[in-house]
């Protein structure tokens, strides 16, 4: 599904030029849950805006899905964006006074999508993603941290995606209710065969994926932690 070939990017101001990126390689296949570490200033966030087609590196090759992303116009990127990669983040982007419903729903109004069919996707994304019904019609600011999270979850997974990014999804969770999230990841990759990259600066959070990619001052390297996962735990 990815394929990472000698990824650079450098930022500049001034006369000054900063390495975000250094030469980073690697694949990542259908169906991984693969979580990408690093501390604060290591480089991962800017790796993850290219993930996600939201920033073009400075040199070498993004291949999604058999396309040199690297190459598309600002167009065909928005519909990367749309059609192949959903979007999890520590801030749930939620709006407070609308149903949790209605929430997920927005992205197909945005693309046209009649009434009855964006209910019947925007219901089976909540419920993949762990969502009780008798939530569906609460507004988002009346549930707790981890349900609104899978709400976030839940409208990432209304369009189908190929691919879904979370970076920092349990940053402004408690651990129990973190351990909840992380949870539902599993379960969409176990389950419903998703592609998850989970962007983490937590060891015990990344250890949660198959595969763990470390990296540290804009280079990458790797450790697979035996595909072992952690218990699942329900809420």
């Amino acid at each position: 599904m990815i394929e990472i070939k000698d990824i650079t990017k450098t930022y500049k101001s001034g006369d000054v030029e900063f390495n975000a990126l250094n030469g980073v390689s690697f694949n990542i296949k259908d169906g991984e849950f693969v979580a990408i570490m690093g501390p604060s200033g290591s480089g991962k966030s800017t790796l993850m805006h290219i993930l996600g087609a939201l920033d073009n590196p400075t040199s070498g090759t993004y291949f999604l899905d058999g396309k040199d992303v690297s190459t598309l116009s600002d167009d065909e990127l928005a519909d990367i964006r749309k059609d192949k990669i959903g979007f999890v983040f520590q801030s749930f982007n939620l709006l407070p006074r609308t149903t949790v419903l209605r929430n997920v729903m927005l992205p197909l109004i945005y693309d046209g999508i009649e009434t009855a069919e964006r209910e019947r996707r925007a219901k089976e994304a909540l419920f993949a993603a762990g969502l009780d019904e008798t939530h569906f019609y609460h507004l988002s600011n009346q549930l707790s941290g981890g349900q609104i999270q899978r709400v976030a979850i839940a409208r990432a997974l209304v369009n189908n995606p190929s691919l879904i990014l979370a970076d920092e999804p349990t940053g402004n969770l408690d651990s129990k209710t973190g351990e909840i999230v992380l949870g539902t990841f599993q379960r969409l990759n176990q389950e419903h065969g998703r592609t998850i990259v989970l962007i983490t600066h937590e060891q015990y959070i990344a250890e949660h994926a198959d595969r763990i990619l470390f990296i540290r001052d804009g280079m990458l390297t790797e450790n697979d932690n035996g595909h072992s996962k952690r218990v699942i735990k329900n809420n």
